[in-house]
């Protein structure tokens, strides 16, 4: 696992303010979408992955839009790092027309096919052989590019995850397993439900090259994801990353919390995926505080944006459902 001192080393001036960005966006809209929930302007669970955003970042901003992601029920911040308009996905949130599936998706049903989204799902693990079935139809296809499934340590557990792993191997498809290990499954700490305490062991009786690294050091992530990137491009897949990282909040906006210990604040800010970035940027001169100020600035102005564009879109016709519903 890398350290703030040497974790930047695939990163450059250019990069390093684009991932700044993009966390930042990703932790402004979910900041500004717990009070929306709580106002019941967000309808449905709302899942959010704040304290997780390196991960997104580091993956999703190496993609191009024909590369394609699948996402679990804390989708928000791959959606945003992948490109998904942050209008339309508040707006989808809120179970209005301008929204990414015309808000009838809502948060863990969001699809953008031009930007390779192809969707958030609130079933545990059930990402997992969409992702393996897409790479296979890109390899028949021809469409090169790899596919992205990410999913938390507790999916690891489902008997659905060893089946996918053995698809893939079996296949040598194109692609990248992300673990976002953050130490709950739901409420449960990992050593509750399991005794292997590493995602990646699970990978080895499949001859799957797996790795786990520092999900909080978004440079660390980037670099992996680099070269793993590189070798699923290139025919030679599947990979598992395992990203340990922690959220700061339940399970969902309403969660009490009462089962995860306390965070300490200054310990905290020591892991926090956007102040690591910062300290590494300030050691090698690519941008300082002020920087990460005018960026964090820019995304709360974006979501306030976002906020009044979802707001004046008005919600489904009810009609849209049977127009949309098909029969055999």
């Amino acid at each position: 696992m890398g350290t703030d001192a040497d974790g930047a080393g695939a990163l450059d001036a250019s990069i390093a303010r684009r991932l700044l960005v993009t966390m930042w966006r990703i932790r402004a809209f979910e900041e500004r979408l717990e009070p929306l929930k709580r106002s019941s302007m967000v309808h449905g669970l709302t899942h959010l992955s704040i304290g997780q955003e390196g991960v997104a970042a580091g993956v999703c901003t190496q993609l191009a839009d024909d590369e394609t992601v699948y996402s679990n029920h804390r989708a928000d911040g791959h959606a945003l790092a992948k490109g998904v308009d942050m209008g339309r996905l508040l707006a989808e949130l809120m179970g209005r027309s301008g929204g990414c599936c015309r808000g009838l998706g809502g948060s863990m049903h969001v699809v953008d096919v031009s930007h390779g989204f192809l969707g958030a799902t609130g079933v545990v693990g059930g990402n997992l052989p969409f992702a393996v079935g897409s790479a296979f139809a890109g390899r028949l296809l021809g469409r090169g590019g790899v596919v992205v499934v990410f999913f938390g340590d507790g999916a690891a557990q489902a008997g659905i995850f060893a089946e996918t792993l053995n698809l893939a191997s079996l296949w040598e498809v194109p692609v990248v397993f992300v673990c976002e290990n953050n130490g709950f499954a739901e409420f449960t700490p990992r050593s509750a439900h399991t005794r292997v305490e590493r995602v990646s062991d699970l990978a080895a009786p499949f001859h799957v090259a797996a790795a786990t690294l520092d999900g909080n050091d978004v440079a660390e992530v980037y670099r992996v994801f680099q070269g793993v990137l590189g070798e699923a491009r290139a025919g030679r897949g599947p990979f598992l990353l395992e990203c340990l990282t922690e959220r700061l909040s339940g399970h969902y906006v309403g969660d009490p919390g009462g089962y995860r210990a306390a965070l300490e604040d200054e310990a905290w800010r020591a892991r926090d995926p956007i102040q690591r970035l910062v300290r590494q940027a300030a050691a090698r001169g690519w941008f300082d505080e002020e920087a990460s100020h005018a960026a964090e600035a820019a995304a709360r102005e974006e979501v306030e944006a976002a906020v009044a564009f979802a707001s004046a879109s008005p919600f489904p016709d009810p009609a849209l459902p049977a127009e949309l519903t098909y029969a055999g």
